[in-house]
C-alpha cells in the first residue's frame, strides 16, 4: 500500500470548487439475469449503463473466453450459476495481470490508448484514469468496494471513460499522473486515481477513495466525488480547462528536474546524506526511525562504502543493525526465504505481505555486500536464503524472473485475507513438525496461543539467539517441513510477468553473489535470464518493458537498458563471457542515442519510439527501486575502466554534474548515484588475471578478492589462447598480459598503471586490500570528516 488519501481537496478542490459535504446514500443496482454457459460468454446485455460492444469487439472478446488457460477462474463475485462471470471488458485482452484482475468488472473499462480517449472526445466525457499494480492490497480494496459495484459501475459507464493502467508496464504514465496527485493532495500512492480532460490533461486526482459518504471516516465517497466532478465538467468547462492547464505546467516544471552543475558532486555530497541518515537512524531497530519502515530507506551499500572509505564505526554499525533486524524480523520470509515489501511498525515485525522480485534482488545485493564487508556468514545465509525462494516460488519454465506475488489469499471460508499463506497457529505448526519440532520453533521464533497478527503468527526471531551447527541444521529442516505444509494452502496470486529492469536487477544480484561466494550456480542462473530477455524480449536492438504468455508490451524505459546493462556486466565480471559485455556496450549505444539528454546529460525515462506524454521526465529520485540515471552513471564508469574509453567517463560524469543541483537540495534523493560518486572518487583498481588453462586456476586469487570487500573495481578473468584474445578486443589493458610461469597471474592496476604481476595470492591480497595497502587512509578521512 502506497500512503493514502481519502479524498484530494487542496489544488483541485479550491479551483474546481468541488464540495466535500456528504450526501444521501443510494441502493445499489440488481444485477440483470443472463444466459450463459463454461464454454462460450453471451453478451445479450451490456455492462451496467454502457452499450453493447461492437461485434469486432465482442467476437474478440468471445475466442479469448474459448481459448483461455485451463482452469481460469474469473475474479469477480458477479458470477452465474455455471461460474462463468456475468461481466467481461476489454481488460480480458489485455496480457498484464493487473489488468486482468479488472477484466469482469462491471466497469466499462479501456486500457490506455488512443481509442479511450477518442471515445472521451467524442462523448464529451471527462477520463477516469486508475492506475496500480498487481499486488496492491489497497488496489484490491477499491476494487471490491468501488469496481465491482454496480451502481458506482453504471454511473461511471454512463457519464465517464475509465482507463486502467499497469504501473509496473507503464512507468511513463504513472510518473506524470502521479506528480499531479502529490501536487493536489500533497501525497501519492497506490491506487491512483485521476480525473482527465480527453486531452490527456489531469484536473483532480488522489489515491484510494472509499465507495461512499462516511465509509472509513470519509466525508464525501468516491460515487459522490465521481458526481460532482461530472456536474463541474459539463456546466463549469471553462473551469476545468484552466484547472487542467495549471496543473499540466506543474507537471512540466517538476518532471523537467533541476538545471545541470558546472561541479560534479563530491565527497560532502555523501557525508551529507551519512548526516541526515545517522540523524534519523533508529538504534534499536535498525533502518529509520518511526513506521512504515521500508528497507530502501537507508542505503546498506552506500553505508558500508563510508565504512570501507573511513573505517567509521558508527556506519558500519547501521548497516549491521538494520541487516540484522530485517533478517530476524517478520519482514523476511522466515519459512520460504525472501523479503515482504515493507514493514507496517517500526520492529519489522509486521509486514504487508506482497512480495516485490526487485526488493528481494536489492536486498540479495546488500547481505552479500554485508558478508564481504564483515566476513559474518549469517549474512550469506540470507542472501542464499533469497536465491532458494527466487528459484522454488519465482522462476519461469524459461528461465527468466516473474514480478510479484501478492498480499492476500484465500481463507477457509474462501474470502481473501491479506497474510493468511504466511502466518500460522501453534496447532498448524505441530501438525506440519510433530510436537518436539514445534516446540523448538515456538520458542525460537516466539510462537504464542494469541499470536502477534489478527490472532494468528507471523514468524519472527524472538531474541538474539546463538545457534549451535547442530540446531541450526535442526531448524533448517524444520522450516523445510513447514514450507511443505504451507504449500498446500492456497497460495497468493502470482504476477508472472517477466520485466526487463527487475530481471535485470536479480541478474545482478546473482552475478555478483556467484564471484562473492563462489557459486557458480548462480552466475548459470543469471545467463539463462539473461539469455530470455535478450532473446525473446528485444525487437531489433531495442528492448520491450514486460513479456506475459508470450505476448509483449510496448517500448522499454530507461530502468530496462540501465538494470540490464549493469546485470550484463556483472555476468561479464562473474564468467569471464565475453558476450554479455559486448551486449551491455550494445544497450548501452541504444541508451545514449535514444534516452540521453545532449544538452544538459542525464537520460530520460522514455526514448524516441515511446508515446508523447504530457511531459518527458528526467528520474531524479531513488525510491523503492534506485532511478535508471543513478545506476546509469554507474555502468559508465565501469564501462570505461574496462574498455579504456574515455568517452564513457565523459558521459558519466556530465550525467552525474546533471544532478548535483538535486543532491544538493536533498542530500538523500539520490543514494544510489552516490554510489558512483564514490566509485568515481576512490581511483577505482582494474584486476586482471589470467590463466593458462581454464577459469578454475584463478581460484586461489579470486578467494582472496572474495575474503576483501572491494566494491569500486572492475575484475576480468581470461584464459590464455583464444579467450584472451576476444577479450583484449574488448578490454585493452589484457594486451600483453601472460600467465608468468604457467601459473595463474595477477594484474592489479590504477588508470591503467599496473603494479607487479604476481602469482602469489598473498601478494595478490596485499595489492587489492586497502587497509594493507594504505594504513591510516580511514583514520584520516575520519579526522578530516569530524573537522567539518
Amino acid at each position: 500500500m502506497g500512503q493514502r488519501s481519502w479524498f484530494a481537496a487542496g489544488i483541485g478542490a479550491a479551483i474546481l470548487g468541488v464540495a466535500v459535504a456528504s450526501c444521501g446514500g443510494s441502493s445499489r443496482d440488481a444485477a440483470a439475469s443472463r444466459d450463459g454457459s463454461a464454454g462460450a460468454l453471451a453478451f445479450s446485455d451490456s455492462l451496467p449503463g454502457a452499450p453493447l460492444p461492437p461485434v469486432e469487439l465482442a467476437s474478440r472478446l468471445a475466442e479469448a473466453w474459448r481459448t483461455r488457460p485451463a482452469g481460469y477462474r474469473p475474479r469477480t463475485r458477479h458470477l452465474r450459476a455455471d461460474g462463468t462471470p456475468m461481466y467481461t471488458n476489454r481488460l480480458f485482452l489485455e496480457s498484464s495481470p493487473y489488468l486482468k484482475q479488472h477484466a469482469h468488472n462491471p466497469v466499462n473499462w479501456y486500457p490506455w490508448g488512443d481509442e479511450a480517449f477518442e471515445t472521451a472526445r467524442r462523448l464529451h466525457r471527462p477520463v477516469l484514469l486508475s492506475v496500480g499494480y498487481s499486488t496492491c492490497h489497497w488496489c484490491h480494496v477499491m476494487e471490491e468496494e468501488s469496481f465491482e459495484d454496480e451502481e458506482i459501475a453504471r454511473f461511471l459507464n454512463q457519464n465517464y471513460v475509465a482507463i486502467k493502467v499497469d504501473r509496473e508496464e507503464r512507468p511513463d504514465v504513472d510518473a506524470v499522473y502521479m506528480s499531479a496527485v502529490q501536487m493536489l493532495s500533497g501525497r501519492g500512492g497506490w491506487p491512483m486515481t485521476v480525473w482527465l480532460t480527453p486531452d490527456r490533461k489531469p484536473f483532480f486526482g488522489g489515491t484510494y477513495f472509499p465507495a461512499r459518504d462516511g465509509d472509513r471516516g470519509a466525508g464525501s465517497g468516491f460515487l459522490t466525488i465521481l458526481r460532482q466532478l461530472r456536474e463541474v465538467y459539463g456546466q463549469q468547462p471553462d473551469r476545468v480547462a484552466g484547472a487542467a492547464a495549471q496543473i499540466t505546467a506543474g507537471i512540466q516544471q517538476m518532471l523537467a528536474g533541476s538545471a545541470s552543475s558546472d561541479s560534479l558532486p563530491g565527497v560532502s555530497a555523501i557525508e551529507a546524506a551519512l548526516h541526515a541518515y545517522a540523524t534519523r537512524f533508529d538504534p534499536v531497530n535498525g533502518g529509520l526511525q518511526g513506521a512504515p519502515k521500508f528497507p530502501s530507506s537507508l542505503p546498506i551499500r552506500l553505508l558500508l562504502r563510508d565504512y570501507r572509505r573511513t573505517g567509521d564505526a558508527q556506519t558500519l554499525a547501521m548497516a549491521r543493525r538494520t541487516l540484522d533486524r530485517m533478517a530476524d524480523g517478520g519482514i523476511r520470509d522466515q519459512v520460504g526465504g525472501g523479503f515482504h515489501r515493507y514493514s507496517t511498525d517500526e520492529r519489522w515485525l509486521v509486514p504487508h505481505f506482497e512480495k516485490m522480485l526487485y526488493d528481494n534482488a536489492l536486498l540479495a545485493m546488500a547481505y552479500v555486500e554485508g558478508f564481504q564487508a564483515t566476513g559474518d556468514s549469517s549474512y550469506a545465509r540470507v542472501a542464499r536464503d533469497i536465491f532458494r525462494y527466487l528459484e522454488r516460488d519465482m522462476t519461469s519454465p524459461d528461465g527468466a524472473f516473474y514480478s510479484a506475488t501478492d498480499a492476500d489469499s484465500p481463507g477457509p471460508d474462501g474470502r481473501r485475507e491479506e497474510g493468511r499463506f504466511f502466518t500460522w497457529t501453534p496447532a498448524e505448526i505441530e501438525a506440519a513438525v510433530g510436537r518436539e519440532g514445534a516446540r523448538l520453533v515456538r520458542d525460537h521464533y516466539g510462537v504464542t496461543g494469541a499470536g502477534n497478527y489478527e490472532g494468528r503468527n507471523i514468524l519472527a526471531v524472538a531474541a538474539d539467539q546463538p545457534l549451535s551447527a547442530q540446531k541450526r541444521a535442526r531448524l533448517d529442516a524444520l522450516r523445510e517441513a513447514l514450507y511443505a505444509a504451507r504449500a498446500r494452502r492456497p497460495p497468493p496470486a502470482r504476477d508472472e510477468k517477466i520485466l526487463a529492469s527487475w530481471n535485470g536487477l536479480m541478474i545482478s544480484a546473482l552475478a555478483r553473489a556467484s564471484l562473492a561466494l563462489g557459486e557458480p550456480a548462480y552466475a548459470a542462473r543469471a545467463a539463462r535470464a539473461a539469455d530470455f530477455v535478450l532473446g525473446r524480449m528485444r525487437r531489433g536492438d531495442l528492448l520491450v518493458r514486460s513479456i506475459k504468455d508470450g505476448q509483449t508490451s510496448g517500448p522499454a524505459f530507461l530502468d530496462d537498458y540501465a538494470f540490464l546493462i549493469a546485470g550484463l556486466i556483472d555476468l561479464y565480471e562473474a564468467t569471464g563471457e565475453p558476450r554479455w559485455l559486448r551486449e551491455a556496450i550494445a544497450l548501452d549505444r541504444v541508451l545514449a542515442r535514444d534516452f540521453e539528454d545532449p544538452a544538459h546529460g542525464g537520460y530520460f525515462l522514455t526514448g524516441r519510439s515511446s508515446e508523447t506524454m504530457l511531459a518527458r521526465e528526467k528520474p531524479d529520485n531513488d525510491g523503492a527501486e534506485p532511478s535508471g540515471n543513478s545506476v546509469e552513471a554507474m555502468n559508465l564508469l565501469r564501462l570505461a575502466e574496462l574498455t579504456t574509453n574515455d568517452a564513457y567517463r565523459v558521459r558519466a560524469e556530465r550525467a552525474q554534474r546533471a544532478f548535483t543541483k538535486t543532491i544538493a537540495a536533498s542530500a538523500t534523493a539520490l543514494p544510489e548515484l552516490l554510489l558512483a560518486v564514490d566509485f568515481r572518487l576512490a581511483v577505482p583498481r582494474e584486476i586482471l588475471i589470467v590463466v593458462p588453462h581454464e577459469r578454475a586456476e584463478a581460484e586461489p586469487m579470486l578467494a582472496k578478492l572474495r575474503a576483501n570487500y572491494l566494491p569500486n573495481r572492475v575484475i576480468t578473468v581470461a584464459v590464455e589462447g583464444a579467450d584472451l584474445a576476444r577479450q583484449t578486443a574488448l578490454v585493452p589493458l589484457l594486451e600483453g598480459k601472460v600467465a608468468q610461469g604457467g601459473r595463474a597471474t595477477a594484474y592489479v592496476c590504477e588508470r591503467g598503471v599496473c603494479e607487479l604481476p604476481t602469482t602469489d595470492p598473498a601478494a595478490f591480497e596485499r595489492q587489492i586490500n586497502p587497509a594493507l595497502a594504505r594504513p591510516g587512509e580511514g583514520r584520516k578521512a575520519i579526522e578530516a570528516r569530524r573537522a567539518r
